[in-house]
């Protein structure tokens, strides 16, 4: 993932520690959670073929030294563009926020996990709640799922591989390969030995980048979290930029994202009332490694990618759906409804909802400043990150949806068929022909079905009109998931 040093060295030997604090395990030496006998556990989704628009626009050297050849000047120039504004315009506030969402929990059970630090999405007392039944082991069926160290879902892929076959060097780093090594980074991150002189061409002359072609990146400081939210003591923040794990890994797809993702989404559908608000916390999440400038908008959509993959396999998995995600999710709503002590929907009514404003009301490149104040307005960001204002291509193509994609429907509309969930994704996807669409080449059968064009938030805040003759048409989306009789 992105830096195997402090934050992925080690899982299997925090897992003892993480799940005997959680749900009350003997302090024995434990396998991975997923250990129980299911399909999915073998029959991982293909990584490799989902991302593979990435190779159309960068071919790497073969050597994972962050050397290759751009292919697609005007996508990667954007990309380039895009991280640079994100990190130069993030508020205090958010780079604060940046850095909690790059957490994970050490092997010494320093720091927190992950998927703690997106509560929010689930409104101010909402999330509250959560962070208290998780952090005091008042769901332990929630937590196996989700945690980023040690979950099913949340820790079921990793990265490792895909980075080092693409190979692209990470924003941060000079294009200069005689540049200074910064005060405090390892020897083994100096410029002359890891750096993006292969971009040098791409980056010269551009006003988000200096005279020597280095991008416009500003590291974000180390910081102390002494809130206290997502644990019981003050915790050390850093993005690593000086450590080998992460200036000598290659940047896409972001490790990170995906693990945001798999248990972002995964706890949307556990709880599809409130998916609009929840994606866009993990569209947030995503976003922060902007802001970090440790990785591209490219990254983040593939570590998207990743995460819907990752959350569908579980979900199709029949037996570990009944075993592991269902369970969890009576678990979950029960917990948070007596906590609350109404049903869910209620409570979401009557809550503040999650609120974000990045960069202080100022307009991303080819976007809006993505303030999110509401369900509607939190649709909208997570939407426009869908895309980062890349130029679409190539005429408009018709919906290509991935295999079993429609399982993501399962809680938001029980009560369509598959066919029928299957068709309000593919009403509410998006336009072909953005960077990592494979739509073209899956309708010459040579790629799977687009990943990178679900809209999740619009398609699981469907009002669906159902049809005489048993087809739908979505009517509108960022409600309630609804279906009407036409």
């Amino acid at each position: 993932m992105n830096a195997p040093t402090a934050s992925r060295r080690g899982r299997l030997v925090r897992a003892a520690a993480v799940l005997v604090a959680t749900i009350g395990l003997s302090a024995t030496v434990l396998p991975p959670a997923w250990a129980g006998g299911y399909p999915s556990d073998e029959a991982k989704p293909n990584l490799a073929a989902a991302l593979a628009g990435y190779s159309s626009l960068w071919t790497s050297s073969g050597k994972n030294d962050g050397h290759g050849k751009v292919k697609n000047t005007t996508v990667l120039r954007w990309n380039d563009r895009v991280v640079s504004w994100v990190n130069q315009q993030a508020t205090p506030q958010q780079r604060f926020r940046a850095l909690q969402d790059a957490e994970y929990l050490a092997s010494d059970d320093r720091g927190y996990d992950q998927s703690l630090t997106i509560a929010d999405g689930l409104g101010e007392r909402l999330g509250a709640l959560y962070l208290q039944g998780r952090i005091t082991g008042e769901l332990p069926l929630t937590t196996e799922l989700l945690n980023n160290t040690t979950g099913t879902v949340g820790n079921y892929v990793s990265t490792g591989k895909l980075k080092s076959k693409f190979s692209y060097p990470r924003p941060f780093l000079r294009t200069d390969s005689k540049a200074a090594r910064a005060p405090g980074d390892s020897s083994s991150c100096k410029s002359s030995k890891v750096n993006a002189s292969s971009l040098a061409r791409l980056r010269r002359g551009q006003p988000w980048a200096d005279a020597k072609g280095n991008l416009r990146i500003t590291r974000v400081p180390a910081a102390v979290d002494v809130t206290k939210r997502y644990t019981d003591r003050a915790v050390k923040l850093s993005a690593e930029y000086g450590s080998s794990g992460l200036c000598r890994s290659g940047s896409f797809p972001s490790g990170h994202t995906t693990d945001a993702y798999s248990s972002g989404l995964m706890l949307a559908t556990m709880l599809p009332e409130l998916a609009p608000s929840i994606l866009a916390r993990t569209s947030e999440a995503a976003n922060n490694r902007l802001v970090l400038g440790v990785h591209y908008p490219l990254d983040v959509v593939g570590g998207r990618i990743n995460g819907q993959a990752v959350v569908t396999t579980r979900w199709a998995d029949k037996k570990f759906r009944n075993a592991k995600i269902l369970p969890a999710r009576e678990e979950l709503v029960n917990y948070l409804e007596s906590a609350c002590g109404a049903r869910l929907a209620v409570c979401a009514a009557s809550d503040q909802p999650y609120r974000n404003d990045p960069y202080a009301g100022a307009a991303a490149p080819g976007g809006t400043s993505q303030v999110v104040t509401s369900r509607a307005s939190a649709l909208a960001v997570y939407t426009e990150r869908l895309g980062y204002g890349f130029a679409p291509s190539g005429s408009a193509l018709e919906a290509s949806l991935p295999s079993k994609a429609e399982y993501l429907l399962l809680t938001a509309f029980p009560t369509l068929t598959m066919a029928q969930r299957r068709a309000v994704l593919a009403q509410t996807q998006t336009r072909s022909g953005h960077p990592l669409d494979t739509s073209k080449a899956h309708a010459k059968g040579k790629a799977p079905g687009s990943w990178q064009r679900l809209d999740l938030a619009a398609a699981m805040s469907a009002v669906v009109v159902l049809q005489p003759d048993g087809t739908v048409k979505v009517s509108s989306v960022g409600g309630a998931p609804t279906v009407l009789q036409g």
